[in-house]
């Protein structure tokens, strides 16, 4: 039976403050819930009864078995998928070092949700363990979020920080910082290297001032064929996935 209190408390759990404070966070679906479980601790899982049959392994501090109708009114999906879960939210010890020894990323305020979570699974495809982000940047775990990063938040850190600062850290120790503007130069004709801390700046602002000034390597995605009337920009997350296959195409 899944109580009025229970359901309170899942839905809660859309707001920022209510995760901060709780320490957690929703994922559903089968896939997405079936991944998190092998990483993160679950502290609640309500699930339908087949998948429960299909998932005998599956372990929580809390199990609730429950029937279509009242995993709908517990979920924040408009179409349900079978389970939902709430997580607690990992604790990572921020070392900023780690960008000395391999390639990291930065969000500048990125703000979308969907952005935020596609860039995840951008960074965890191409290998890319660790995210720094700016305290404007969405929360990876607002549910929207995490809906987007496919499982990705399994495998790719996040630490949100005073970026500004972290990033003038970064430059005194010499280590490469790069960023994307519509002034730098041709991203497939500069030096890349295989450490350092690639910016991707706000979707409609591009990289804040403060953390511009600090970027060593200025960087732009040329169009095809360059002087041809187009978009004025690309999606952040497009970009990302441009700028980080190059990366590493370089090796």
């Amino acid at each position: 039976m899944l109580s009025k209190a229970k359901i309170k408390y899942i839905r809660s759990l859309e707001l920022k403050k209510n995760r901060k404070e709780e320490q957690a966070f929703i994922a559903e679906g089968p896939k997405l819930v079936g991944d998190l479980s092998k990483h993160f601790t679950c502290r609640l899982l309500v699930c339908t009864e087949e998948w429960r049959a299909r998932n005998p392994q599956a372990h929580a501090a809390e199990i609730l078995t429950v029937n279509a109708e009242e995993l709908a009114r517990a979920s924040l999906q408009k179409s349900p998928q079978e389970v939902l879960a709430i997580f607690e939210q990992p604790q990572y010890e921020t070392n900023e070092d780690i960008a000395a020894r391999s390639l990291c990323l930065a969000l500048d305020d990125v703000q979308d949700p969907g952005n935020v979570g596609t860039i995840a699974r951008v960074a965890d495809w191409f290998g890319i363990e660790h995210i720094f982000c700016s305290k404007g940047t969405a929360d990876i775990y607002n549910p929207k979020t995490v809906q987007a990063t496919m499982g990705a938040i399994a495998r790719v850190k996040f630490h949100y920080c005073d970026l500004a600062e972290t990033i003038r850290r970064q430059a005194m120790k010499g280590i490469p910082v790069f960023g994307t503007f519509l002034d730098g130069k041709n991203l497939y004709e500069e030096t890349l290297a295989p450490n350092g801390i690639l910016i991707m700046g706000n979707e409609g602002n591009g990289i804040s001032p403060s953390i511009a000034s600090q970027v060593t390597h200025r960087l732009f995605i040329p169009n095809y064929p360059q002087g041809r009337p187009t978009s004025e920009s690309l999606n952040v997350a497009i970009a990302a996935s441009i700028v980080c296959a190059e990366f590493r195409r370089r090796g």
